[in-house]
């Protein structure tokens, strides 16, 4: 019995302590982002490059995946305003059968953006290899980040993290339950941004660098 006291106590505090860096972690997120994501393409600063964060374009059940959606429509906001000059895809393409970067560029050409303007990241697994293969591949240390607000906080705290002056452009975000999950797996996430910078994560891949003129 005492025994199962001291684990049950163990495991409270264990669970406490994992809370705490939870609610740590998306604040420090939350306030490093304050003055630096942007809701409507006005207030939004110029810059020459914007990143578009990939996500799956269509979800299991075969419907499309709004934040694919959503992500399409700011980024193409963005271009028609001249605040982008041209556009990173950065996406997974960990097979021939799925490939993310091409999906948004294939949108985004039907969508009027002129195919020169479009370069594909197809190694963009993680966020973090999104934001730091914008400077080490793409050359880039100024980027506009374009991805629901939540993932942008996220992205921009890890691009400073690699000397990379970002801001964000918040496209429409997801309500109800596929949202909600989604916001869940957010604040692991966000813990997970401390791990990757205290042990110097870097990206799976790099590779030659690409020019943008």
């Amino acid at each position: 019995m005492r025994r199962l006291k001291k684990s049950i106590k163990i495991a409270l505090l264990l669970a406490g302590i994992l809370f705490l860096v939870i609610v740590l972690s998306n604040y420090a997120i939350e306030k490093n982002a304050k003055n630096k994501v942007f809701e409507t393409v006005e207030s939004t600063p110029k810059n020459k490059v914007g990143l578009v964060l990939g996500t799956v374009k269509r979800l299991q059940n075969g419907q499309i995946n709004l934040y694919y959606t959503y992500r399409i429509k700011a980024t193409v906001s963005l271009y028609t305003a001249g605040k982008i000059r041209y556009i990173i895809v950065s996406g997974d393409n960990s097979t021939s059968s799925y490939d993310e970067p091409t999906d948004f560029k294939n949108d985004l050409v039907a969508a009027g953006i002129p195919e020169d303007k479009i370069f594909l990241d197809y190694a963009g697994f993680r966020t973090l290899d999104s934001v730091v293969r914008v400077k080490e591949i793409f050359g880039q240390d100024s980027v506009t980040i374009i991805s629901q607000e939540f993932h942008n906080e996220r992205a921009i705290y890890l691009a400073e993290n690699f000397d990379i002056n970002a801001v964000g452009f918040n496209a429409k975000n997801v309500s109800g339950r596929y949202g909600l999950k989604v916001q869940l797996r957010e604040y692991l996430a966000r813990t997970k941004v401390f791990v990757d910078i205290l042990f110097n994560v870097q990206p799976k891949f790099l590779g030659e660098k690409i020019e943008i003129k």
